[in-house]
């Protein structure tokens, strides 16, 4: 079989840097791609958050215990990617097992496929893919687990991500938040609000 190619994602258009921080800024639950030295893991994590627009960047919470965490340190590198529900299964899994046990790219239903501007994969399933470069800070890296990085390519589903915002139809795929225990909600209906 075929390696997967970025042509296997699903429809994917790029995202103005300066609008990136819109795919992270309603708290979606986010797996973090990583790869060094020929080996690949994802991650799942609940704790990230969009930090600035020019040039854009976000921080993660990724443990020190984790081979993630051994592959960003080394490469310098991660993916933010957005799961929907269809991939709910796999961010269940691929947030319980170590990838230090188990080769988390066999991850039934999650193909790693590579990104445009760094090495980190991104991931088939999903609606939204961050491409980032870390921005060292040791202190915090060591002290809180906290990664911060400069997002330098950003990628989004456009039946879900189309003119700077997310747009979520009846029908289509959503982000999902975990709250614990396996369980997961899908982001809700979007509702304006008039300004005073």
């Amino acid at each position: 079989m075929p390696s997967p190619s970025l042509s296997d994602l699903p429809l994917r258009h790029p995202v103005e840097l300066a609008k990136c921080y819109r795919l992270l800024n309603h708290g979606p639950t986010v797996l973090v791609g990583s790869a060094h030295a020929g080996r690949r893991n994802v991650m799942a994590a609940a704790w990230s958050m969009p930090l600035d627009f020019s040039p854009p960047k976000v921080a993660v919470v990724i443990d020190r215990n984790t081979l993630t965490r051994q592959l960003v340190e080394a490469s310098g590198e991660f993916s933010l990617n957005v799961p929907s529900r269809a991939v709910a299964a796999a961010t269940l899994q691929v947030g319980s097992l170590s990838g230090r046990e188990h080769d988390k790219s066999q991850t039934p239903g999650l193909a790693m496929l590579p990104a445009e501007q760094i090495g980190a994969p991104l991931l088939a399933g999903c609606l939204a893919w961050l491409e980032c470069r870390v921005i060292a800070e040791p202190h915090i890296q060591d002290s809180y687990d906290l990664f911060l990085g400069e997002v330098v390519a950003a990628w989004a589903d456009p039946n879900v991500f189309r003119d700077g915002h997310w747009v979520f139809p009846d029908n289509v795929p959503r982000s999902i938040h975990y709250i614990a225990g396996g369980n997961f909600f899908e982001t809700g209906a979007a509702f304006d609000v008039a300004a005073p």
